[in-house]
C-alpha cells in the first residue's frame, strides 16, 4: 500500500490546506469513501480514499498547509505498518552511497602491469602512514564526527524511554522541551503525548474576517483570492478587451414567468426563473452564432462542438464558474436544475474539480443584487463573457406610439478582440435579444 499523497485537485493548485480529517487513526477505510476535507486555490472539497486498508498513520493535522505531491497519511494493508523515518533515511543513504561505492572502486581498480613492486615495511610502520595520509573518505568522516558526537551528548542528557524517544520523533516533539514525571525526571510517552497535543496547532484558513466599523486590519488572502488576483491580471493585460451593450424588452419574458407561475409549476425549488431564460438564452444564440464559442490559442482560434456553459457564483471567499457541459443538448427545465444544484454546492464547497474547470464562455448576472448593469473581466480562455444586469421600469413607447411602462434589462458582452470583432459580438447580441423577447422559443 503507498503513502498517500496531497493530490492535484485543480489545475492551477500547488498547494493544499488540510481542512478536516473524516476518518481517524486506526480506522478501516474503503476505495471511494470520503476521507478528509482538502482546501484549494478555488474550493474546499471532500476527497475520497483511492485505496482500501487501514488508515496506519496521519503526517498532516487538520489546518496544516503542504505543496501538491507531499505525503499526508498512510494506509496499510492487514498488519502493515507505516515505514518508519529512521527507516527511509537507511534506505535513502544506502541508494546514495552505492554509487558513489562503485565509483571508488573503479578508481582503485587498476591495470597489474601497472603497478610497482613496492618493499614490504613493517605493520607498525604502514599503520602510521596511513595515520598520517587518511583518505577522503576518512576526512569526510572526521569531519562529520564532532557534530554527531555533540548530537549524542545532547540526547543523552534527557531521560527517556525508547517508547518516549519513537513517539517524540513521530509527533515532532523536541525531548529537551518535555518535563518528565517518571523516576528521577525520566520522560516517559505520556509526557510526550500531552506535550504534542499542548503544542499550538496550526489555525485552519478561515473566510475572512469581518472587520468592525473603525477598524483597521490586514486580512491575508486566502489560496482563492491569490488565485483570482492573478487571474484578472493575466485577463485584463494580455487580453484585449472591448464592450457591447443591449437594452432587452423583457416585459414578454416577465409574462411567460409569470404564466409558468400561475400554472403551478411546482415548488419554489423547482420553478424557472428569469436567469434560468437568460442562460438558455446565451446558449441558444451561441448555437446560431458558433463562432462565438470560441478561444483565442497562440496561433489559432480554436472554436468548440461543444456549448460548455460556465456559470458566476459569489461565494464568501471570491468566485466560482461552476459548467453546465454541452448545454446545447439540454432543455430549459434541465438548464434550471443544473443550474441551482451547481450554485449550491459551489456555495458549500461541495465540488469536483472537473465541475469549475474548461468552460467555453461565462454568464455573470447581478441583477438580483439591484445592479443596472456591469462591464466584466473575461476568464482565460474564454473568447467572452456576458454580464447581465436587473430588469428595471422604463417609461416606454409601444406600437401605437403610446407611452407605457416598459420593462428593460441591460446586458453587457466584454469581448476578447482576438477572437471576436465587434460584427460578430453584434451578430451574437441580436441573436440574443431575439430569443429573450420571443421566449417561446426557448421551450421548443
Amino acid at each position: 500500500m503507498p503513502e498517500i499523497q496531497m493530490p492535484k485537485l485543480s489545475d492551477t493548485m500547488t498547494e493544499g490546506t488540510l481542512v478536516a480529517w473524516k476518518k481517524k487513526k486506526g480506522d478501516q477505510v474503503s476505495a471511494g469513501e470520503v476521507l478528509a476535507e482538502i482546501e484549494t486555490d478555488k474550493a474546499t472539497m471532500e476527497w475520497e480514499s483511492p485505496e482500501d486498508g487501514t488508515l496506519t498513520e496521519i503526517y498532516v493535522q487538520e489546518g496544516g498547509k503542504v505543496n501538491v505531491g507531499d505525503k499526508i497519511a498512510f494506509i496499510g494493508g492487514e498488519g502493515e505498518e507505516a515505514p518508519k523515518e529512521e527507516e527511509k533515511e537507511k534506505e535513502k543513504e544506502e541508494k546514495e552511497e552505492k554509487p558513489k561505492a562503485k565509483e571508488e572502486e573503479k578508481k582503485e581498480e587498476k591495470p597489474k602491469k601497472a603497478e610497482q613492486p613496492k618493499e614490504e615495511k613493517p605493520k607498525n610502520e604502514e599503520k602510521a602512514e596511513k595515520k598520517a595520509a587518511p583518505s577522503k573518505t576518512e576526512k569526510k568522516a572526521e569531519a562529520e564526527r564532532p557534530a554527531a558526537k555533540v548530537e549524542k551528548t545532547e540526547e543523552a542528557r534527557v531521560k527517556a524511554s525508547p517508547v518516549a524517544r519513537r513517539v517524540a520523533a513521530e509527533l515532532g516533539v523536541d525531548l529537551s522541551t518535555v518535563k518528565g514525571t517518571g523516576p528521577e525526571g525520566r520522560v516517559t510517552e505520556t509526557d510526550v503525548r500531552a506535550a504534542a497535543k499542548s503544542k499550538p496547532a496550526t489555525p485552519a484558513p478561515k473566510v475572512p474576517a469581518v472587520v468592525k466599523a473603525g477598524e483597521s486590519a490586514r486580512i491575508q488572502l486566502s489560496g482563492m483570492r491569490r488565485i483570482i488576483a492573478q487571474r484578472l491580471v493575466e485577463s485584463l493585460g494580455p487580453v484585449p478587451h472591448f464592450y457591447l451593450d443591449i437594452d432587452v424588452n423583457a416585459a414578454p419574458l416577465m409574462e411567460a414567468r409569470e404564466e409558468l407561475k400561475s400554472a403551478g409549476e411546482g415548488s419554489d425549488a423547482a420553478k424557472i426563473t428569469v436567469n434560468d431564460f437568460v442562460l438558455k438564452a446565451a446558449v441558444q444564440a451561441a448555437v446560431k452564432v458558433p463562432r462565438a464559442n470560441a478561444s483565442f490559442d497562440d496561433d489559432a482560434i480554436v472554436q468548440y462542438a461543444d456549448i460548455d456553459l460556465g456559470i458566476a457564483v459569489a461565494i464568501e471567499e471570491g468566485l466560482l464558474t461552476p459548467v453546465i457541459r454541452a448545454a446545447q443538448n439540454k432543455s430549459l427545465r434541465e438548464i434550471s436544475e443544473l443550474a441551482k444544484d451547481l450554485a449550491h454546492r459551489a456555495r458549500n464547497k461541495r465540488m469536483k474539480p472537473e465541475e469549475f474547470q474548461g468552460g467555453t464562455f461565462t454568464v455573470s448576472n447581478l441583477g438580483g443584487m439591484g445592479i443596472d448593469s456591469f462591464s466584466a473581466v473575461i476568464n482565460p480562455p474564454q473568447g467572452f463573457i456576458l454580464a447581465v444586469g436587473r430588469i428595471t421600469k422604463v417609461p416606454a413607447v409601444d406600437d401605437c406610439d403610446q407611452i407605457i411602462v416598459g420593462h428593460r434589462m441591460s446586458l453587457t458582452m466584454s469581448c476578447d478582440h482576438r477572437v471576436i470583432d465587434g460584427a460578430l459580438g453584434a451578430e451574437y447580441l441580436k441573436e440574443l435579444r431575439h430569443l429573450l423577447e420571443n421566449p417561446a422559443l426557448l421551450l421548443v
